[in-house]
């Protein structure tokens, strides 16, 4: 099969090749000390391949597990990023290939999608209530338990901050939490009514609670996530200063907070809304009122197509902003530009503690979630992972200011962060 595929893994990893790959008849082609091998387990991979070419095909394939890999997945992706598949009919640039898959009748017929793929409704707008709902649901209802295994203790699922490279996944969170608090100034006004926009399983919120006294009101439209997080509020004891609700930030009216935090939200709002979102929370806010938006960004924006892996399995209808659009859009809403801070290294030290987890916790994983998920999220954090360290995205954290009357900011002269 190795020769017969030959011009196949041409177009597909390119040559020499970076890594071993190994068929289900045994033979191989490529190094022996590479970063590790991938596993063509049957011809139902060629059949994923040929008839969803690309990233999508390849994706299906190593969801369903007829392509495989061992070795450090982070480490053999990072080999593969530079010989990233093209986007073309692999069967028209490469004969050999055609000739292979009628010899195993992989033209026959395509295969279904995996069980667990996201099919996108064909006439629904994106990003109205409805379809937010649907499409947060397919992310985050997924298990809480799953999450708890791949997310550790801390149950926060966005990038961590490592001022010390050797802390922990548990320590380096509670720093990104502080370090949000300390941005929006809670350490000097005890008491701040803070609004959580997105607040996940409730792990911001009850930082801000217990190490500063905020009265913070958690939102959320995934409902697993809000049972999972008013739990863990009360288990804190914090369940008198943190209410957490089950509500679109689109339904929050006649409230008022000192200061807001959207961490991780903002890339399910989608760019055509960000002007809406930005200015709906400035109106929640009063004079001198801070709103500190973490949020991952790519150059230029990126809106994911609707046939690629992580859109179909993972995060349907996101949409990644570019940092500079999501400065525009604070400054269109009313908000002063004080501060913003990338922490691309950090998130790309966050997946890898998230890859680690899931593979410690792999059995229970499967057992909670199948093996179909399990393989599509260490596909898609080992991917993301590489993403943050070649650049290719970045994460931001954009802090807003709401100045009085007068001009008057409430910020320091000097950062204390």
């Amino acid at each position: 099969m190795a020769d017969q595929l030959r011009a196949m893994l041409d177009v597909v990893l390119g040559t020499p090749r970076p890594v071993r790959v190994e068929f289900w008849d045994g033979s191989a082609t490529g190094p022996t000390d590479g970063p590790g091998t991938l596993y063509v387990r049957s011809p139902d991979a060629l059949r994923h391949i040929l008839w969803a070419p690309g990233e999508l095909g390849l994706a299906r394939a190593f969801v369903t597990g007829v392509l495989d890999a061992d070795g450090d997945v982070i480490e053999l992706l990072t080999a593969l990023s530079v010989r990233s598949p093209r986007e073309q009919p692999i069967v028209r640039s490469a004969p050999a290939a055609l000739a292979a898959a009628k010899r195993f009748d992989v033209l026959a017929r395509p295969l279904p999608p995996p069980a667990i793929e996201y099919q996108p409704p064909r006439l629904a707008r994106a990003h109205t209530k409805a379809r937010d709902a649907a499409t947060v649901g397919h992310h985050y209802d997924v298990s809480n338990t799953f999450y708890e295994m791949v997310l550790g203790p801390s149950m926060t699922y966005s990038c961590a901050l490592f001022a010390d490279p050797d802390a922990d996944l548990a320590t380096a969170q509670a720093a990104k939490h502080d370090r949000v608090c300390r941005k929006l100034g809670l350490d000097l006004a005890r008491g701040s009514r803070l609004l959580d926009v997105g607040c996940g399983w409730g792990s911001m919120a009850i930082h801000a609670a217990q190490q500063y006294g905020a009265e913070v009101l958690g939102i959320t439209i995934s409902a697993e996530q809000a049972q999972l997080a008013r739990e863990r509020v009360r288990a804190a004891g914090v369940a008198d200063r943190v209410e957490i609700r089950l509500q679109d930030y689109r339904d929050l009216h006649g409230e008022t907070f000192d200061v807001i935090s959207s961490i991780g939200m903002s890339e399910h709002v989608g760019h055509e809304r960000l002007d809406t979102y930005f200015s709906t929370l400035r109106g929640l806010l009063g004079p001198q009122g801070r709103l500190l938006n973490h949020a991952i960004s790519s150059v230029g924006g990126s809106k994911l197509p609707k046939r690629s892996f992580v859109y179909r399995y993972i995060f349907p209808d996101g949409e990644l902003i570019d940092v500079g659009e999501t400065l525009l859009a604070m400054e269109r809403a009313g908000f002063e530009i004080r501060d913003v801070e990338s922490l691309r290294e950090h998130y790309a030290t966050t997946l890898r503690h998230w890859v680690a987890n899931l593979e410690h916790n792999w059995e229970s994983a499967v057992a909670e979630v199948g093996e179909q998920r399990a393989r599509a999220w260490r596909l898609y954090m080992a991917a993301s992972s590489v993403g943050f360290t070649d650049g290719g995205v970045n994460i931001h954290q954009v802090l807003g200011v709401l100045p009085d009357a007068a001009g008057t900011s409430g910020m320091p002269v000097v950062r204390p962060f």
